[in-house]
């Protein structure tokens, strides 16, 4: 059987891109995200590619979906090689002392204790195999604050932390963990933190040539590939005319 790649948020952006990245080199793909149809969508093209596909609906927010979700998979699907903790995301851009709560706990929810909830799921398997890796899509924005970026740019050093903490705690092992850091990246990512106004959304990309989901999944598939003994750990991946999370020059 090729080997299994399970990937979060894989309904659009990079999540979607990384999905097929690893379908089109020979992964068997269990797909995951909130919306039926997107999953369906992707699940009909991969296998157009000749490899397996499953897909499982919940959100990653709900530790009990989640744990139900995965132990329903087939023994034969149990053995994952490569888990993709995408799912998150960013809402609101307000200063701290203006936040919205709501958000707050989506963005905490998701980027923090969903992607454990994942690493939970998933790493005892492959510690015990002694094979797997983890990716984590951290961002620019855990490198360092940005105006109004506060409680997002907190999810996202804790992505780095939990990155960097799990790397210690495997590193008696073979399982790989690699935190991969995007800048600008146009997606519906702007869309969904401005909670759907698509003009303020696309104003975030203005004068610049940002990333795509796919130049994300490259790199993803980069860290994956890399012979066994390589690891990489961190990857920051920043259009030409980014220079960190708030260093931008737009043309």
């Amino acid at each position: 059987m090729n080997k299994i790649a399970l990937v979060t948020g894989a309904t659009s952006g990079i999540g979607e891109a990384c999905a097929r990245k690893l379908a089109v080199n020979g992964y068997n793909m269990i797909i995951t995200g909130r919306r039926a149809e997107r999953l369906d969508a992707l699940a009909q093209e991969l296998s157009a590619l000749g490899v397996g596909v499953i897909t499982l609906e919940f959100d990653v927010r709900d530790r009990e979906a989640a744990t139900a979700a995965i132990q329903s998979l087939p023994p034969e699907w149990q053995e994952i090689d490569v888990l993709v903790n995408n799912a998150g995301g960013a809402l609101g851009l307000e200063p701290e002392y203006e936040g919205n709560y709501e958000d707050w706990d989506t963005m905490i929810d998701t980027n923090i204790k969903g992607l454990l909830t994942m690493t939970r799921l998933i790493v005892p398997g492959m510690v015990k195999r002694d094979r797997g890796h983890v990716v984590n899509i951290g961002s620019v924005a855990g490198d360092a604050a940005y105006a109004n970026g506060n409680v997002y740019c907190a999810t996202k050093s804790a992505v780095k932390a939990l990155s960097d903490g799990l790397r210690i705690d495997v590193a008696h092992t073979s399982v790989r963990v690699t935190n991969i850091k995007p800048g600008l990246v146009e997606t519906n990512f702007s869309v969904i933190r401005f909670h759907g106004d698509k003009e303020r959304a696309d104003n975030v990309y203005k004068g610049i040539q940002p990333l795509t989901g796919e130049d994300i999944a490259e790199t993803v598939y980069f860290a994956v590939s890399a012979p066994a003994h390589v690891q990489v750990a961190e990857i920051l991946v920043l259009a030409t005319h980014q220079a960190n999370g708030s260093t931008i020059v737009r043309r």
